[in-house]
């Protein structure tokens, strides 16, 4: 089926839904020769042999009637906004708009956007008793809520909830219209970004306790919904799994996390703090429930790097800044406790995390410095290949004279590979292994004598 036939699709399903406003508002102002039919004896276009991107959709969800007037509501003003004009009409007595029909006309949209009192009016007006099935559809439950298909747009808190727009994700919008599913992109509206690697188990040297408490977490999200639904221990356990992964830069945190990921099959999503902390008040919240909400139905692993600047110690109220901290960090403490899925939190430090954070952890890793024995394996793992070491460089040594972890290691053999090229050779001299481990405790304010 082509692009165009998919538009095609969607027309057919915004005729019907002017038939239906047609037919409600008629009803509602009490039309001469409408009042014994129903909007819903106006027959829905017949998608069962359609072969669109919409039309599969509301097979697969199997929607109702009900769901998909939703649906295509939301939709409307992006592909044909005119068939919305209608709810433009005036009311004579007040010489105004009618003020049930919701909607709002934006600055940069001469169209009539409808919000959620829009949606109500259509399906509530006739039938009050349909308001609870309506309002389902924003619940977290709903289909709409997991797919993040539908949403309603928040508005200041003393507006009504239901006068914000009825929004439709823009991805779901390119699909339904080409057929094509986009990515999830790092934006405002997405403050998080999907990481991966090319390494392997192999490739990252942890302390043997350490590797027994990542096998751990491993195990529970390979046979979590086994454990959950086939040995009943849902009763006890809620599905979600929460890690603290504390110690120095450079000692794996950020690896490990990837390396479960790519293993499992799973995306891993790092959330960018310096997108998600606003100084405004509820704007940090806001930003987050984005990432929450999101991930809530994707099976993924959420990874919140350098977490101290959301889940750190929270401060005795004493200006309006500290209690709007607190209460942020109350709704972070409530958004992961509820959270379905896999949170990792890495510090440098677990002092500097908030002991009600440290409570809700499943498991906490230290990831310490690595040992003069592991990093010799380090060394050893990264000058393989093509870029190697001097005869005369005794690495056994240079693992016992300077502690370094994995993150410096590999810094200090970009320094040297830099180094060999220029020269026009592969092979790195002593000098220049020195002058990149010297470069990476300089970082941390410390020296090396020359051996």
């Amino acid at each position: 089926m082509e692009t165009n036939e998919y538009i095609v699709s969607l027309y057919q399903e915004i005729d019907w839904l002017q038939n239906v406003i047609n037919q409600v508002i008629s009803v509602y102002l009490q039309h001469e020769g409408t009042e014994n039919m129903h909007w819903t004896d106006i027959p829905m276009p017949d998608v069962e042999n359609i072969d669109s991107p919409f039309a599969n959709t509301i097979k697969t969800w199997n929607l109702t009637n009900l769901e998909r007037m939703a649906l295509i509501l939301a939709i409307t003003p992006h592909i044909r906004p005119e068939a919305l004009d209608i709810f433009f009409g005036q009311n004579k007595i007040y010489n105004r708009g009618f003020t049930e029909f919701g909607g709002v006309i934006d600055k940069s949209h001469s169209g009539f956007l409808p919000t959620g009192q829009t949606l109500f009016f259509l399906l509530t007006t006739l039938n009050p008793e349909w308001s609870l099935e309506v309002l389902s559809f924003f619940k977290n439950d709903h289909i709409f809520h997991k797919e993040q298909v539908l949403n309603i747009e928040s508005v200041d808190d003393y507006l009504p909830k239901f006068n914000g727009v009825l929004n439709i994700n823009h991805r779901w919008l390119h699909y339904f219209i080409t057929g094509e599913k986009l990515k999830l992109e790092h934006s405002v509206t997405f403050p998080a970004q999907k990481i991966t690697t090319n390494l392997a188990w192999d490739d990252i040297v942890l302390n043997p306790s350490i590797m027994d408490q990542v096998t751990e977490l491993t195990t529970w999200l390979s046979h979590k919904d086994t454990l959950l639904n086939d040995w009943g221990l849902s009763k006890h356990l809620k599905p979600g799994y929460r890690a603290l992964f504390y110690g120095p830069p450079g000692t794996g945190k950020t690896l490990t996390v990837s390396l479960l990921g790519k293993n499992l099959g799973l995306d891993v999503y790092r959330v960018d703090l310096s997108m998600i902390v606003s100084k405004y008040i509820g704007e940090t919240e806001k930003n987050l429930s984005r990432i929450f909400d999101t991930a809530a139905h994707q099976n993924w692993i959420l990874f919140f790097d350098e977490a101290d600047a959301l889940f750190g110690k929270r401060t005795k109220a004493n200006s309006s800044n500290d209690r709007h901290a607190n209460q942020q960090t109350a709704y972070l403490l409530q958004r992961i406790e509820d959270f379905p899925g896999c949170i990792i939190l890495a510090s440098n430090l677990k002092a500097n995390m908030d002991k009600a954070f440290s409570r809700r952890f499943q498991s906490i890793i230290h990831f310490q410095m690595p040992s003069v024995e592991e990093r010799f394996t380090l060394w050893k793992n990264v000058f393989t290949g093509t870029c190697t070491l001097a005869d005369n460089i005794d690495l056994y040594k240079i693992a016992e004279d300077y502690e370094l972890a994995g993150g410096a290691i590999i810094n200090v053999l970009r320094y040297c590979a830099l180094a060999a090229i220029q020269r026009g050779d592969t092979i790195v001299n002593k000098q220049e292994l020195l002058t990149g481990i010297r470069r990476e405790l300089k970082k941390e304010n410390k020296t090396i004598t020359q051996s």
